[in-house]
């Protein structure tokens, strides 16, 4: 089952969910109680960006602020992948 973000979703990391940067791997990492992920530059600006009060759609246009190529749908793809492990949590917009 995939799971679907809508452009006018405000996605916020989960409570349990932290965005810090590993000073050890010089990368931002998102800490849960099961795991690590280590995250890439776009991956940790689009999470910081992840304040249940942006909607995706807004989210998308600050990226275009910042990067030169930034696709709508690899966005909600990312952001996807995120809450079907219950890391992000999405509010309706």
């Amino acid at each position: 089952m995939s799971i679907a973000v809508l452009s006018t979703n405000r996605p916020r990391l989960a409570r349990q969910i932290r965005l810090e940067w590993d000073t050890v791997r010089e990368q931002h990492v998102l800490l849960a109680p099961e795991g690590v992920l280590v995250l890439n530059q776009t991956g940790a600006t689009i999470l910081g960006l992840c304040d249940g009060e942006r909607t995706v759609v807004e989210i998308v246009e600050e990226l275009r602020g910042k990067y030169n190529h930034v696709a709508d749908d690899e966005v909600r793809d990312f952001l996807a992948r995120l809450v079907a492990k219950r890391w992000v949590e999405l509010g309706d917009g």
